[in-house]
């Protein structure tokens, strides 16, 4: 386990070089900031000092050293925006985007579970047939028109729900606010998590049902059923189990997944997320922060992927996470 651990150390901090320095290359090419922050009326003399005085002048090894010495000690820049160290601004945009991302979770597990246990065992009826046909169309559709088309649904026709923001906050850890415990806070999230889980719930369904299907003709099941077990017991003790392994797998990296694809869910119901952040950045050329974005979601994949290769080894106690025989 040690060893394991040590190996995802090492990877993350790989992967966070390979993300800052992307993230870097690619900044100059995102637009001019100083132009953004001062406007076409100041002179090109003025435009100039602020350049030399925020760094941008500096060598690009000069610049990319800067940042790598600030982040190990956790400062990740400054926004040329907020005003704020760049660290400050993702914190307080990351409650709305987990309240979002835990959401979709929610939906996505209590819906993908039975419908894709239900389609492997009753393969040819006529609700398996339509389940089936409904998540192609769900895979299909983009995630932009699956949020308008809720929208236009049941924000304008029916009125039915709250379009845009996260309505009523309260706070639960100093500056940590959310609306999970407010009806107006849980009424403004419900169309964002419906549009987001849209991207992963036909595939989970799918995935449940495949996998599913390959363990009910598995050797042990035949077994089972020569013995005379309960149907509930086979399906849900033994095969269910089973089916689960390599679900959670990917399960745990779709999740860190979610967390970077709420970016159009963001923008289409203004939620006030990471993802909707990260589009102002760039709209703002505001690069501090756009970098920072980068390597914050490229820790989650890490952290999330880890905590998965975890779960999996206790779940399943023949696999050795550390690779060991």
């Amino acid at each position: 386990m040690i060893i394991f651990l040590l190996k995802r150390l090492l990877q993350a901090v790989v992967v966070m070089f390979i993300i800052s320095l992307i993230g870097f290359t690619i900044k100059d090419s995102l637009g001019d900031p100083v132009r953004e922050m001062v406007g076409e009326s100041v002179s090109e003399e003025e435009r100039e000092a602020l350049r030399e005085k925020l760094g941008l002048n500096d060598p690009f090894i000069v610049q990319y050293g800067r940042f790598l010495k600030g982040a190990v000690q956790g400062d990740l820049g400054q926004s040329y925006f907020y005003k704020k160290p760049v660290t400050d601004v993702i914190l307080s945009k990351l409650p709305a985007t987990l309240e979002l991302v835990f959401g979709a979770t929610l939906i996505i597990i209590f819906f993908s579970v039975p419908l894709g246990v239900y389609c492997a065992i009753k393969p040819r009826s006529w609700l398996t047939k339509f389940i089936m046909g409904a998540s192609i169309v769900g895979i299909s559709v983009p995630v932009f028109l699956t949020g308008i088309f809720l929208m236009f649904i049941f924000g304008v026709i029916l009125d039915y729900l709250p379009v845009f923001g996260r309505g009523e906050l309260i706070s639960v850890w100093g500056p940590w606010e959310t609306g999970l415990f407010t009806l107006d806070g849980l009424a403004h999230l419900i169309l964002p998590s419906i549009t987001l889980s849209s991207l992963m719930l036909p595939l989970f369904i799918r995935l449940i049902r495949s996998e599913m299907t390959e363990v009910l003709h598995s050797e042990y099941i035949k077994f089972a059923w020569a013995k005379g077990l309960d149907k509930y017991r086979i399906w849900f003790r033994l095969a269910l189990k089973n089916t689960m392994l390599p679900v959670i797998t990917v399960g745990g990296v779709q999740i860190g997944t979610m967390v970077a694809y709420t970016i159009l869910t963001e923008t289409v119901f203004q939620w006030p997320g990471m993802g909707f952040m990260f589009l102002e950045a760039i709209n703002r050329s505001d690069t501090p922060l756009i970098i920072g974005y980068l390597v914050f979601v490229g820790l989650i994949f890490v952290i999330t992927n880890t905590l998965v290769d975890l779960i999996y080894g206790f779940i399943d106690p023949t696999i050795k996470v550390a690779g060991g025989k």
